[in-house]
């Protein structure tokens, strides 16, 4: 097992911190699973959540990406609801729907009825992350949780939501209950990457995937003092923090200066433009997930672009643009990979 000396050197973590890199980094959200055979048969017969809850399953499906395509880090697999789960919120991932709550948030009561995360409640991933750092080696692991408005998102909604009125109904008309949601949410998200991190985790990303439905004077002043608050937990325990939206082009610059040391882009935003707007921070991305289904020159030649645009960042983690997508073929992935990592930067 390598020692975390060996670790604060890799390239991923070098570029997190804005320090010179021996190769431009890069990982895949969603690397670990639905794209990948060996995932599908592991997973064969098992629920979602039920996956996530079994430290021998975590630690083979976060290795499969790693072990097939060589990436620069793991991502923890797991799913932005599990905290809710372990505190005892009554849901469950629905295969083709997304994560379901049997009895959605719409009172104070309803908030204060959800239980504090405590590290007994994920025992589990405690278990989970110590294999998995056991085995990565000198690859970092990267813990996860789901950032406060995506995860009221779904408790006031219910499950999965394009227009989430539910959600912004609580935000403007009863603030005091939303208020609250936010910071029980911030609290569960907090802990839940502290136990990460203790663990093991070498850094962690807060996954906004909604928050692109807000403009960027609401998200100010409804969402980014939440999250600052995990962003700012996560950063007393001396990792490097990425934040992470969907559709987020006019919120990059709050969502750096909520607490990111690393600010992701989805693929619609120019990551040239991205850089613009984050200021001294480094970029994560962004490649659109689409162009692994391109020729492979087509594919190889926009992620130049992509690794070109990014010289001009802090610090560049290549990713796409978004996660992968299910119908993704690995080989592509892989050709993907050894074309960034082997990328000259001189």
């Amino acid at each position: 097992m390598s020692t975390s000396a060996d670790l604060s050197q890799s390239a991923f973590l070098l570029a997190a911190r804005g320090e010179p890199v021996p190769h431009t980094p890069v990982w895949f959200m969603r690397q670990a699973g639905r794209s990948l055979p060996e995932y599908l048969k592991v997973r064969e017969g098992v629920a979602m959540l039920d996956a996530c809850m079994d430290p021998e399953l975590v630690v083979e499906i976060t290795m499969q990406p790693v072990r097939r395509y060589g990436v620069d880090a793991a991502i923890f697999f797991s799913d932005i609801v599990l905290p809710l789960k372990a505190v005892g919120v009554d849901l469950d991932i629905v295969p083709g729907v997304g994560p379901v709550v049997a009895e959605p948030v719409r009172t104070l009561a309803d908030v204060e009825a959800i239980p504090d995360l405590l590290p007994e409640h994920v025992g589990f991933i405690t278990e989970a992350v110590r294999g998995l750092v056991g085995e990565l080696g000198g690859t970092p692991l990267i813990g996860f949780a789901g950032a406060p408005f995506t995860v009221a998102s779904y408790l006031v909604e219910g499950g999965p939501s394009k227009e989430h009125a539910k959600t912004k109904a609580m935000m403007f008309g009863a603030p005091e209950v939303w208020d609250a949601l936010m910071r029980k949410i911030a609290g569960i998200a907090a802990g839940y990457l502290r136990v990460q991190v203790e663990a093991g985790a070498s850094a962690v990303q807060l996954f906004d995937s909604w928050a692109g439905a807000l403009t960027p004077a609401d998200y100010a002043e409804h969402v980014m003092p939440h999250s600052a608050r995990v962003l700012a937990a996560a950063g007393e325990l001396g990792v490097p923090r990425i934040h992470f939206g969907v559709g987020t082009t006019n919120l990059l610059g709050l969502m750096g200066e909520a607490g990111a040391d690393v600010v992701g882009v989805d693929w619609r935003t120019p990551l040239g433009d991205a850089i613009g707007r984050v200021g001294e921070r480094a970029v994560q991305g962004n490649l659109d997930p689409t162009l692994v289904f391109a020729p492979t020159e087509v594919m190889t030649a926009r992620a130049a672009d992509v690794i070109e645009a990014g010289r001009a960042a802090r610090g560049h983690i290549f990713n796409l643009g978004h996660g992968v997508i299910p119908s993704t073929d690995p080989d592509q992935l892989k050709r993907l990979t050894e074309f960034v990592q082997g990328y000259d930067l001189a």
